[in-house]
């Protein structure tokens, strides 16, 4: 796993430097600015190291108590929830983080107080279609995805993959496990073809006519939506896209999010940075950097592409993000009865 360390902003002739450990999922190259702007602000330098959320947490599993690992930042309420469960965190208390991530998107408060991860930022997982084969009511909410009429116009990918495994969860959460399951068989029944591929594949086999329906983070969207290539350019402009369930519990929201590792030895500092991650210019960064949507609350952000295909805004679910996570085990149970791959 590589390891990129930001210099610091100011001189170390006269003390030792402060710094933090950082294990990050989050393999954005805009976040790059990110971390520099908290070096500048605060003097603290951050050694990064970098992987993906599984590999963050078998890492953490076999450094075990000597791990220096000071902050963990996950992309995905499933693995949160999992690194939580196994004591990977130690729960904090900072009434800043509480002022400003919305009870939903953080863990429930542990025994002693604290609290142990903070959603930072979140995507919406959406509905692309081709405008030219169906309806955008044909696509308006999750529940219709498995509806004879789409039978062989379905692409998504694999049900294992933690962004389907949080929507199932909350799809568990909302309609109850037996209808969940019925749901994701009718899910099977309408593929056009094997799970297969990222979110933007997807968004390209509705874009070449392959499938006529597909499922998507919204950052995957952006990028396309913002790009100077032609090709991309070409590609938005054959397809739809639907924010499921706006006239019942609302559309999905998946998180990236953050904790102070149980072991850190630079707990006051650790802190500092995820406090800093709710501040209004990393919020900012976040949705105009990467495309995601702002976890605190009330944050006027500037990205058109977001704006442009909700609207400005749309009717997202409420459910704690950490029961969704707590799902995933039963999900994966009905994914493997009903050939879910």
């Amino acid at each position: 796993m590589a390891v990129f360390a930001i210099a610091p902003q100011f001189s170390t002739a006269q003390a030792p430097i402060a710094s933090i450990n950082v294990y990050s999922a989050r393999h954005y190259p805009t976040d790059e600015a990110l971390y520099a702007d908290f070096t500048k602000s605060t003097g603290i330098k951050i050694n990064r190291v970098d992987s993906d959320d599984a590999g963050i947490l078998t890492r953490l599993s076999a450094e075990g108590s000597a791990s220096p690992a000071d902050v963990i930042l996950l992309v995905d309420a499933a693995r949160l929830w999992r690194a939580e469960v196994q004591g990977m965190f130690l729960p904090v208390n900072s009434k800043l983080l509480e002022e400003a991530i919305p009870e939903n998107l953080r863990a429930k408060r542990s025994d002693n107080g604290g609290i142990p991860w903070f959603g930072l930022s979140t995507r919406a997982r959406v509905i692309v279609y081709d405008k030219l084969k169906i309806q955008k009511s044909d696509v308006d909410a999750y529940e219709k995805l498995a509806d004879p009429k789409l039978k062989g116009k379905l692409c998504i990918r694999s049900g294992s993959h933690p962004y389907n495994l949080s929507l199932f969860g909350a799809m568990t959460e909302h309609i109850g496990p037996q209808k969940t399951e019925v749901w994701l068989k009718g899910l099977v029944n309408n593929m056009a073809r094997n799970p297969a591929g990222g979110d933007t594949d997807q968004i390209k086999g509705v874009a070449s006519g392959e499938c006529a329906a597909a499922v998507t983070n919204t950052y995957y969207l952006a990028r396309l939506m913002r790009s100077t290539n032609a090709a991309d350019k070409a590609l938005i402009d054959k397809v739809g896209v639907v924010f499921p369930n706006q006239s019942s519990w609302g559309t999905h929201l998946n998180i990236a999010g953050g904790a102070v590792a149980k072991n850190s030895k630079n707990q006051t500092n650790a802190l500092k940075f995820l406090e800093y991650l709710a501040s209004t210019s990393a919020q900012n960064h976040f949705a105009n950097g990467n495309n995601e949507w702002p976890a605190t609350k009330g944050l006027i952000f500037d990205n058109p592409a977001l704006k442009a295909m909700s609207g400005g805004r749309f009717k997202s679910e409420v459910l704690p993000v950490s029961a969704v996570g707590m799902n995933q085990i039963k999900v994966q149970q009905m994914l493997d009865r009903v050939g879910f791959k």
